[in-house]
């Protein structure tokens, strides 16, 4: 299966899968797309050989459908069996999601159902949660919904900020997202847990 993979920043995530698809995986890596062609994961796909290219968003000003359609461009020529997005920062449209309806993954730095959007650590340590974590799920229309594929869990000690706390999940995150991408490559949609 030829995986794409959507980065806006340092593709940390990007660089876990990419190193998983190897040996007898059923996937590789068919391209790296980012909305900032400055991104520092570009870098690292191109010394993986990975193929890249970016669409800056900048220049759409706010017009998500003519963003999309240059997104779609690079994303199409790539022929992807399946999208991972990896730190994308992008919301994407109902109508884009659709084109992918399940071949399209996220990773998302909280326990969804809790959560959904951004700084999900400082709200988890906010409401007083005993864990937080993270969660590998499938894409849907609605931000941060759509079938839960695989979610690890760490604890939040006391004294964690948000950043503390990022620093813990991360590595969870370069756990978990291989995993799955694995298993939905092989026709494996169950719900997984880590630890």
């Amino acid at each position: 299966m030829r995986v794409a993979i959507l980065i806006s920043g340092s593709g940390s995530n990007m660089v876990a899968l990419a190193q998983s698809m190897t040996g007898d995986h059923p996937a590789r890596p068919c391209l790296v797309l980012s909305n900032d062609p400055a991104a520092s994961g570009l870098a690292k796909a191109q010394a993986m050989g990975i193929a890249t290219a970016a669409v800056d968003h900048r220049p759409f000003k706010g017009d998500r459908a003519a963003f999309e359609a240059a997104l779609l461009e690079p994303l199409l020529a790539a022929k992807p069996d399946l999208i991972a997005l990896a730190g994308f920062m992008r919301v994407l449209t109902a109508d884009f999601v659709r084109r992918f309806e399940g071949r399209m993954l996220n990773i998302h730095p909280s326990l969804l159902p809790k959560y959904k959007g951004l700084h999900t650590h400082a709200r988890a340590i906010e409401a007083g949660d005993a864990q937080a974590g993270c969660t590998v799920h499938e894409v849907t229309a609605a931000l941060d919904d759509g079938p839960i594929l695989g979610q690890a869990r760490v604890p939040i000690l006391p004294g964690d900020t948000p950043d503390t706390l990022a620093a813990r999940v991360l590595p969870m995150e370069h756990q978990l997202y291989p995993l799955v991408l694995r298993r939905v490559a092989e026709g494996n949609r169950a719900p997984v847990s880590l630890p």
